[in-house]
């Protein structure tokens, strides 16, 4: 059987190295999809919407690949945190975050063009912060760059310094929720390739 080649349809050096756990053959095309933002959507309808424009834009020059698109966004309520756009507005969305609970949603899109198959879901991890200090968000800005990052952070980089508890996938927070992935891609017969654990 010939596999399909799997495209990661980011530039995400975070969702590349998840990806490697999976023990899967895969190559790295960035999308040029621009993300969406819509007040009238949840954040889980966004990060879905958004990861399925990145994998139909690369899907299309590449039909006979199996694409994948990713978008993590973070909400809390009704408030939808991309990445921000310069050092005050990190700053502002992580005094936001301070002391309170929020929900990190990453929505992946797997397209086969060629074969007409689409597949397509978003995860949910319930993230606590710590109560943090004005000094404290400046220490962690200093030491992290938050506007590669959705809600201005990254828990696997010192994200003790700022986390207090998680509740859900690990891995969705960073960016690629790895359990629910490794069963989607099965569909596709891309797990054949997986190392047996």
């Amino acid at each position: 059987m010939n596999l399909p080649t799997l495209i990661l349809a980011s530039a995400s050096p975070r969702r590349a190295e998840l990806l490697r756990q999976l023990d899967v053959d895969f190559e790295i095309l960035p999308s040029a999809a621009e993300e969406l933002h819509h007040e009238q959507m949840t954040a889980g309808e966004l990060s879905q919407i958004n990861a399925y424009r990145k994998a139909r834009a690369v899907s299309k020059k590449h039909p006979d690949s199996l694409v994948m698109g990713v978008d993590t966004l973070v909400a809390l309520r009704t408030k939808i945190f991309g990445k921000p756009t310069n050092m005050d507005e990190a700053r502002a969305m992580l005094s936001a975050l301070q002391g309170k609970t929020h929900h990190v949603f990453t929505g992946v899109c797997l397209i086969h063009l060629r074969e007409h198959k689409q597949r397509m879901f978003v995860e949910m991890t319930e993230v606590t912060f710590r109560s943090l200090k004005p000094a404290e968000i400046e220490h962690y800005i200093s030491r992290v760059n938050p506007l590669d990052k959705a809600g201005a952070y990254g828990i696997q980089e010192h994200g003790d310094d700022i986390v207090r508890t998680i509740s859900g996938s690990f891995s969705n927070v960073v960016g690629l929720p790895l359990e629910r992935l490794h069963d989607e891609l099965a569909a596709f017969d891309v797990t054949q390739v997986m190392v047996a654990r």
